[in-house]
């Protein structure tokens, strides 16, 4: 069973919107703020990929896919300033971050019976703790009645550049056009994938981050939910 810190119960933020649009950092910032758990479903993924190419099992192999997600241990902690993830036990915060595990977490993510292996998961933590969560199809669908839904965008080119410097920092080398090229192509795919695909919900707070810091989108957000009765872990 996942486990999470003790925090204000039953209140769910849901944070979607397309890749380096800041959801993480800022679902971050909220979740410290509040004092709530933060589940990063995007890691969820990355992790069934990980493991999925440690065993041999290939991507497109769906039914395999599922049986691996639906035996996964996962534990979401913050420890020493740091998001650590931890997946049977072992810290795969830095492991599942590399461009290969984020190619095979994209294969995955498209996968139905994936997806429905996890949702139970994602679903079961947001019913007992006050948690936010970020991704792509939080609000639609993993928790369609969150009390506080939020869409954050930007610009295609401003995302661009945050995910090149992010690449850069990481040692790795791209250019920021090959960079935008990527981000366009993950858009289309995750817009317009048959289960689930990247939309904002009807009900969600649209928030335009291109010209904001992600601590200025946070205190927004931290605002909104303490509007809507959230209270503080």
């Amino acid at each position: 069973m996942p486990e999470i810190a003790k925090s204000n119960e039953g209140f769910a933020i849901a944070i979607d919107g397309p890749a380096s649009s800041g959801k993480g950092t800022v679902a971050r910032l909220v979740a410290k703020e509040l004092n709530y758990a933060y589940i990063d479903t995007g890691s969820m993924y990355r992790s069934v990929a990980l493991l999925a190419r440690r065993k041999g099992i290939p991507w497109e192999d769906e039914e395999t896919l599922a049986e691996l997600a639906e035996g996964l241990d996962f534990r979401f902690s913050f420890r020493d300033g740091a998001f650590k993830v931890v997946v049977n036990g072992e810290d795969m915060s830095q492991s599942i971050r590399t461009e290969v595990v984020g190619q095979g977490a994209s294969a995955v993510a498209v996968k139905p019976m994936v997806r429905t292996a996890l949702l139970g998961v994602q679903r079961d933590l947001a019913r007992r703790e006050g948690v936010v969560l970020d991704g792509r199809d939080i609000g639609t669908v993993v928790l369609p009645d969150a009390p506080l839904k939020v869409f954050m965008d930007a610009e295609l080119a401003v995302r661009a550049q945050r995910r090149h410097t992010e690449l850069i920092g990481r040692g790795i080398e791209k250019t920021v056009s090959e960079v935008q090229q990527e981000l366009a192509a993950r858009d289309h795919q995750d817009s317009s994938r048959a289960t689930a695909p990247l939309k904002q919900a009807a009900d969600a707070v649209y928030l335009d981050t291109t010209a904001q810091t992600p601590e200025t989108v946070a205190k927004q957000i931290v605002a909104l939910a303490r509007e809507r009765g959230a209270v503080d872990g």
